[in-house]
């Protein structure tokens, strides 16, 4: 671990140089660290990691913001998703209290501005989710849906949200992925998509030949499971050859 803590200070003093030399600031105050690892993984550490950088001890947390998503150090996502829904809250309520003044149509726009557009940044991320944390956003999602419709509580969700063409959470979180690997497939992605995703070739005539299959590789942990290049593979091979042609 001081190995890698040496790496990592060398690597922010080299950042810092660059920037300066480009005319570019960086924020100390928005610098943070964190280690990613099991809870077995972190509990054997004797000490929390730290790294000295401007003048500054930085500590390992418990969770970190990049590009406005909430990582923890499980990498559980449930720090990301607690966040979400907190957020997703509050403007329903401000929505809520001024709905009778608006129409159907800008309900409509601020809840998806305001709400679903939070359920669907970065969504992809939570492939793998256990099913508490999904099933918090599809709460939040539910009481959109309600609020557009005006449904009661008691109501059915399902027709409510067929009646809106809306995806539940977990076939949200499906569709980003596979919109990515098929745009990954069709050189609309950048390199680094593009790149982890290959197509199966059999060494044979098969009827798999025409299945437009990927390769599925081989991953022997959760973090494993839940990364892109075997989530893109295992979705994808999934859909009908049809939709695959499409």
């Amino acid at each position: 671990m001081t190995d890698a803590t040496a790496v990592i200070q060398r690597c922010l003093n080299e950042i810092r140089q660059w920037m300066s030399a480009s005319m570019l600031c960086l924020n100390d105050s928005k610098t943070e660290f964190i280690v990613f690892g099991s809870r077995h993984q972190l509990r054997n550490l004797q000490t929390l990691p730290s790294i000295s950088f401007a003048d500054k001890v930085f500590v390992s947390g418990d969770a970190v913001r990049d590009l406005g998503t909430y990582l923890d150090c499980n990498l559980t996502m449930e720090s990301h998703v607690n966040y979400t829904c907190k957020s997703a809250y509050f403007h329903l309520r401000n929505i809520a209290k001024i709905k009778k003044n608006l129409t159907p149509q800008i309900l409509t726009q601020l809840v998806h501005s305001f709400v679903t557009s939070r359920l669907d940044y970065n969504n992809s991320l939570l492939f793998g989710c256990p099913a508490y944390l999904l099933n918090k956003l599809q709460l939040v999602q539910n009481s959109a849906a309600r609020l557009i419709t005006d449904s009661k509580r008691r109501d059915h969700i399902t027709p409510i949200l067929k009646g809106l063409h809306w995806l539940p959470i977990e076939q949200r979180i499906h569709f980003k992925i596979l919109l990515l690997t098929y745009r990954s497939l069709h050189d609309m992605a950048p390199a680094y998509l593009t790149d982890l995703v290959q197509k199966y070739t059999p060494g044979r005539t098969l009827r798999s030949c025409t299945s437009l299959n990927l390769c599925q590789p081989i991953t022997k942990s959760r973090y494993g499971d839940i990364a892109f290049t075997p989530a893109a593979p295992k979705l994808w091979n999934a859909l009908p050859v049809d939709i695959k042609k499409a």
